[in-house]
């Protein structure tokens, strides 16, 4: 369990580099799935370990945000393309499932 604490511990750190390089506590909160008093908490405690150059720069944060808002216009287009292709996909079951027309037959 010793790998899985070192983990754990670099997971605490990279929370920390980013609130102090100045995204908020409350979103760093609902990203990590933690309560916002425990990352102010570990602020607190690892400040002094944190160093400014692990800290990324407002330019890196703005092209990762960029890069990000990308990736969700994708996977929102995807979305919406897999609930057309899942609405196409019932209308056809829904046809095969309806009896064909009796059609009259010649008889000359």
């Amino acid at each position: 369990m010793k790998g899985t604490k070192k983990v754990y511990e670099e997971v605490r750190l990279q929370v920390v580099r980013e609130a102090l390089s100045g995204i908020k506590v409350a979103i760093l909160g609902r990203k990590y799935e933690l309560h916002p008093e425990t990352i102010r908490t570990w602020i607190r405690e690892y400040r002094d370990q944190v160093e400014e150059a692990g800290i990324p720069s407002l330019d890196e944060q703005n092209k990762e945000l960029k890069r990000l808002q990308e990736v969700e216009g994708k996977y929102q287009t995807a979305v919406k393309m897999l609930g057309e292709k899942e609405l196409e996909l019932e209308i056809l079951r829904e046809l095969l499932k309806k009896v064909p027309p009796a059609y009259r037959k010649n008889s000359n």
